[in-house]
């Protein structure tokens, strides 16, 4: 198999040897100097001093990518909650909300989640797909390199399905690996003509099935929140998830409390959201196995406050972030740039930010072959023009990956595009 040399590197963090749960030192983090990465296939063989593997490999006929200049390489980025398969824009929910107009006005004026439903609807398959390739490769220049995507702008059996058709569909046409996961509980449909109860058992047994069949998701989603399903309602909901093997996540705690119970009551990989948590939610959090998920771009977009990060590490849970990247609450979709501010408000270290977007996030996902850098892992790099990474968070999202590698290749290089 065909073996390539990339180095040297001033510094490579590999976040490896760092616990999954509660509060992480910045020197705590493992720091290799003068390092180069071996790459055999899709996969990290080796990771040593340059000037060694440079000896060793001379002799084995191995490709060398020689880097000229200081650089640093972390892992690629993980962006585990995102919403980028859309039709049209929310500017105007945007501009009303600025101007002091509440959730339920502009709801009332037309806009909110189901103004989206309604684009989404209106748009074709291959216009969905088209939006979703975009916003990937833009994460892309930006270091990211797995982004999960939900459905949820469909919220019917049929348009779900368009939905999840394009994430596949996408996913075949872009360097990056996009992850779906089935949102069809994000708020009940006012269009539908049952109950919202007869709603959720119309999806959990006509579309469930249907998922599994065609590997169109092998995660379910809900919004548990006032104006959208409450923890009754989607009790039985997950209860079919659980038993058909899908692993369940939960948008919790956004502007009311409930969520991250349910989350913790149905062994959930993830709670995402908890801008409203209370010490009581985070204990119960961090007390269980489910990981907590800041969405920074949503407090950004909304002007409200942030997750509790700083409280949930320092209680013992585990911390990720992610862009929560959709039309109405958190359009600027730039995850490095989100954890950075929120680094900056909830007084996170270096360490734990930057493991918030890599092996925590890959554990949100349950992908335990990413989110560090060691042998065996996929080769998802991110090099940066720079001799300290430190510099990467000081600059807020400003400063950008100088070249991405995506499964052992070169997939963005900013002297090229």
């Amino acid at each position: 198999m065909h073996m390539k040399l990339i180095g040297p590197f001033k510094q490579i963090i590999p976040m490896t040897n760092l616990s999954l749960k509660g509060a992480i030192m910045d020197n705590q983090l493992e720091i290799i100097q003068d390092g180069g990465v071996l790459i055999e296939g899709n996969k990290i063989q080796a990771i040593d001093k340059f000037a060694n593997m440079l000896a060793h490999e001379k002799s084995n006929a191995t490709e060398v990518q020689q880097l000229s200049g200081d650089h640093i390489c972390l892992p690629g980025f993980i962006d585990a909650h995102t919403h980028i398969c859309f039709g049209g824009s929310r500017a105007n929910d945007y501009a009303m909300r600025n101007s002091g107009k509440t959730y339920l006005e502009i709801s009332k004026a037309g806009g909110g989640i189901w103004d989206t439903v309604t684009q989404t609807r209106k748009a074709t398959r291959p216009e969905l797909i088209k939006g979703i390739v975009k916003r990937a490769k833009r994460h892309l220049t930006n270091g990211v390199t797995t982004i999960e995507v939900k459905s949820g702008y469909g919220l019917s059996l049929e348009e779900e399905l368009k939905m999840l058709y394009a994430i596949q569909e996408a996913n075949t046409l872009i360097a990056l690996d996009l992850i779906p996961t089935c949102l069809a509980a994000h708020m009940f449909p006012k269009d539908y003509k049952g109950s919202p109860a007869e709603y959720l058992e119309e999806i959990a047994s006509k579309l469930f099935p249907r998922l599994i069949k065609e590997k169109l998701a092998l995660r379910v989603d809900a919004f548990i929140e006032e104006g959208a399903f409450t923890p009754e309602l989607i009790e039985p909901y997950f209860n079919k998830a659980s038993e058909l093997g899908f692993d369940i996540t939960v948008h919790a705690d956004q502007f009311s409390t409930g969520g991250s119970k349910v989350a913790v009551q149905h062994n959930a990989i993830s709670a995402d959201h908890l801008e409203a948590s209370t010490d009581t939610e985070i204990a119960l959090l961090a007390q269980s196995n489910v990981i907590a998920m800041a969405l920074p771009g949503a407090s950004i977009g909304l002007g409200c406050d942030f997750t509790p990060a700083r409280k949930i590490l320092d209680a013992g849970g585990a911390l990720a972030i992610a862009s929560d990247h959709n039309p109405g609450s958190a359009p600027m979709g730039y995850l490095l740039t989100q954890a950075a501010i929120l680094g900056t408000f909830q007084k996170l270290s270096n360490a734990e930010v930057l493991a918030g977007i890599t092996f925590r996030a890959a554990a949100a996902l349950k992908l335990k072959d990413r989110g560090q850098l060691n042998e065996g892992f996929l080769a998802d790099l991110n090099i940066f023009h720079t001799n300290d990474y430190k510099e990467v968070l000081y600059n807020q999202g400003n400063f950008k990956p100088c070249m991405v590698w995506k499964n052992g290749e070169l997939v963005y290089n900013k002297h090229k595009h």
